[in-house]
């Protein structure tokens, strides 16, 4: 098992805003749109360094999304930035009608992602906008899993034509990723390379994986593991490669089970090579309030939970 190390933990939630920061002297036409959350994207130097180039809509986010594609007929590059629940969930008809439909190179920039919100709840922790804008025509879907991955990652999209939608957090995470990484959407990246079961992650659970394939090796068990941060396109080659050498596959995702990145992954397997699949995902339910640490256990998200899964599709080969 390749060891992977940090000297820090950082939101990746900084990792877009200091991305943006540095957008802001590189790419003129970038422009900065937020929904009266600019602490909690992290988006205030890039403010102070270009007041000109920020659009503050307050808590109007269907109106951000109809001001963020028409921004793009003038030429700009607009970062339409909120919670992903109000920035999914919220809005998805001005998305569909305004953005997705005639193919906006706008880009939706949501934090506070999945159940490592935390305290706020229920009401603010979205499990299900993989899976929406998965399903939307255009639409290419970002989930990266550290603070250096998410910075690439904005870069990169800012670089991109079409409409994304890049997802992020608020808990700080182990920054394990290459602070230099060239990030290339709809490219998987080969965490750990193995023999016995494949483990395709997403977002916050790459790092929970990683600690699993050391655990599975303790147990003689060869992991591969597979970082899947674009969700759309997704790599099929990568997953189809992997899967054919391993026979077996474990999807892991903060997100609901039923329609992201495990059902992406079932789909690719239905199609391509059949062979047994098990989900570390939400379970058909809405999270709660708590701290991301007993969320996590509670929701089944944890590298023990990846260990069983892992432990029950081997014995499914």
């Amino acid at each position: 098992m390749k060891k992977y190390t940090y000297t820090e933990s950082k939101d990746t939630r900084s990792g877009f805003g200091d991305a943006m920061t540095e957008l802001g002297e590189s790419h003129p036409n970038v422009v900065a749109l937020c929904a009266d959350l600019v602490g909690s994207l992290k988006i205030a130097p890039f403010i102070k360094n270009h007041p000109e180039r920020f659009i503050q809509v307050g808590i109007a986010e269907a109106n951000m999304m109809g001001i963020a594609a028409g921004l793009t007929i003038g030429g700009k590059i607009p970062f339409a930035s909120t919670f992903a629940n109000f920035g999914s969930g919220r809005v998805y008809d001005q998305i569909r009608q305004s953005i997705a439909y005639s193919d906006k190179n706008v880009k939706i920039a949501v934090s506070h992602a999945g159940l490592t919100l935390g305290e706020d709840g229920a009401t603010h922790q979205i499990l299900e906008d993989l899976a929406m804008m998965r399903s939307m025509p255009n639409m290419t879907v970002i989930n990266p899993c550290d603070y250096n991955q998410t910075k690439a990652a904005t870069k990169a999209v800012a670089d991109y034509e079409g409409p994304v939608y890049l997802r992020f957090g608020r808990p700080v995470v182990p920054v394990f990723t290459d602070a230099d990484q060239k990030f290339e959407i709809g490219k998987a990246w080969m965490v750990n390379e193995g023999k016995d079961v494949t483990i395709i992650a997403t977002g916050h659970l790459v790092w929970e994986a990683i600690k699993a394939g050391e655990k599975l090796e303790a147990q003689g068990i060869d992991a591969e593991i597979i970082n899947i941060h674009t969700i759309k396109p997704l790599d099929t080659a990568a997953i189809l490669k992997s899967v054919k050498k391993t026979k077996c596959v474990v999807t892991c995702e903060e997100h609901q089970a039923n329609g992201g990145l495990g059902d992406a992954v079932a789909q690719t397997l239905s199609q391509n090579f059949l062979a047994p699949q098990e989900y570390v995902a939400v379970n058909d339910s809405f999270g709660e309030s708590g701290t991301p640490e007993q969320l996590m256990v509670k929701y089944g998200l944890t590298s023990d939970d990846i260990v069983a899964k892992v432990l029950k599709v081997i014995a499914r080969k």
